[in-house]
């Protein structure tokens, strides 16, 4: 089956902030905007932030937890899956921009069906996006 890109929007707080964290920070291109929204391509996929002024200056979106391999992993989340080359540009990248990882970039299950990099950060407004790699991308990304 061959992929084709996804299309997800999510709500922030502010639209500059938002065009700082991804366009300039995460080095995501910048499509069509609006003064409501902006759309970024997130490696070949349309993601959309919209503007929500009922969060206010200091908002954040609001997350549950759940344990997957020994850490707290919120939801909801998103990101993309990766190869190793480019998961580990885009952990520097966020090494840069990111104060505080929910969980910094590590190999998860290793040695394990499924071994893979992650890591989790959230955007200024609270939207926490996991980045994944694989080595075999195919072969690993629904292993048992």
């Amino acid at each position: 089956m061959k992929l084709t890109p996804f299309h997800l929007a999510v709500q922030v707080r502010d639209i500059e902030e938002a065009r700082r964290f991804y366009g300039e920070g995460l080095g995501f291109a910048e499509g069509r905007s609006a003064e409501q929204w902006v759309d970024f391509d997130m490696f070949g996929h349309q993601f959309v932030v919209h503007h929500n002024p009922a969060l206010g200056l200091d908002g954040q979106i609001a997350q549950i937890s759940n344990a997957v391999d020994g850490h707290s992993v919120p939801v909801p989340h998103f990101g993309v899956v990766l190869g190793f080359p480019d998961w580990e540009q885009l952990a520097a990248r966020a090494r840069a921009l990111v104060d505080n990882f929910i969980i910094e970039p590590y190999i998860r299950f290793e040695g394990q069906p499924g071994e893979q990099g992650t890591m989790f950060f959230a955007d200024p407004s609270g939207n926490a996006l996991e980045f994944k790699a694989f080595r075999d991308i195919e072969a690993e990304l629904f292993a048992t």
